[in-house]
């Protein structure tokens, strides 16, 4: 399974999930958070507007 390098992803970054529920979509990284488990989440806001969050490893960095 692909990760990201996450000191890479930031907000504003455009990604692609490429693990779990979301794998396939893309869109803008917004809102990263550093759980309680430490665990880095992000909600990620596709071109239609359409927001959800997934984990940060399971995304990674594509050029805009």
């Amino acid at each position: 399974m692909p990760t990201a390098k996450t000191p890479q992803l930031k907000d504003g970054d455009h990604c692609q999930v490429v693990a779990g529920t979301h794998k396939g979509k893309c869109g803008v990284a917004r809102d990263l958070n550093i759980s309680k488990t430490g665990h880095v989440t992000i909600t990620v806001v596709q071109a239609d507007g359409v927001r959800f969050k997934t984990l940060g490893r399971n995304v990674v960095v594509q050029a805009p």
